[in-house]
């Protein structure tokens, strides 16, 4: 079998870009549709107490197919403040090439398309707007606008943490159209996190790692809530607390 090289799989930047812009099209087809189902669907409702919802002082995700619902709102939310932050940075012109502006620009309207798609399916689902996940406070801290590596390296970690997340929450979905639409959203994911890791490193094998792709299966890596759910706290850059006490 012939050894396929690198730079004959590896995309160029603008086509790359052009190939975001479309995917993140297509996403934003798909948001009517699950906006449109009814809390009649079949399958994943839980519980009265395992709505989302406050719970003693804090919001709790809730369980079922709502609450893999919020969860992912919750993450499309970090990912769409992160990238509203990056591209509205008064060095963001200095800080990026054009190109590389024109990216991090693509990835940061998918992420805003992605968290408004999620808050309109949740609220066209709940019964009571108490239900639906408020907007989430973000610190990030340290963080240097105008370093081009610490930024990307930032979006790396997001974006790889999406991938998993949607990989690792899909088992628990029982609804079928749920399944379809987040199944597209993890696409597009995955589109993000071979781009930035492209500019991180180009011409290299880095946009499919080994620490991101397994060599025995070729699969990407799939994480439960709960783990991605420490992860994302270790970060320390949600601000406003949460619990998950009903997912897995």
């Amino acid at each position: 079998m012939k050894k396929v090289k690198v730079e004959e799989v590896k995309s160029g930047l603008t086509n790359r870009r052009n190939f975001l812009r479309l995917s993140g099209l297509a996403i934003a087809g798909t948001g009517l549709v699950l906006a449109g189902c009814s809390s009649d669907d079949d399958g994943g409702t839980p519980d009265a107490e395992q709505k989302p919802g406050i719970r003693g002082d804090k919001f709790d995700l809730g369980g079922g197919d709502l609450g893999i619902l919020t969860y992912a709102y919750a993450l499309e939310q970090l990912e769409a403040d992160f990238y509203t932050r990056v591209v509205n940075s008064n060095t963001f012109g200095s800080t990026f090439s054009g190109e590389e502006q024109e990216v991090l620009a693509d990835l940061y309207r998918h992420e805003v398309i992605h968290r408004e798609f999620f808050k309109a399916a949740i609220s066209g689902v709940i019964t009571d707007g108490s239900q639906l996940l408020p907007n989430l406070e973000f610190d990030y801290g340290n963080m240097n606008w105008s370093s081009r590596t610490m930024v990307l390296e930032t979006a790396r970690t997001l974006e790889d943490t999406g991938v998993a997340a949607y990989n690792g929450a899909g088992r628990y979905i029982t609804t079928p159209d749920y399944l379809v639409l987040a199944g597209k959203i993890v696409s597009v994911e995955a589109r993000h996190a071979s781009a930035i890791r492209s500019l991180l490193n180009p011409g290299s094998e880095d946009f499919a790692g080994d620490d991101v792709v397994t060599a025995a299966n070729g699969l990407g890596q799939a994480k439960k809530p709960s783990a991605i759910i420490s992860a994302v706290s270790a970060l320390d850059i949600i601000q406003t607390p949460f619990t998950a006490k009903y997912l897995p």
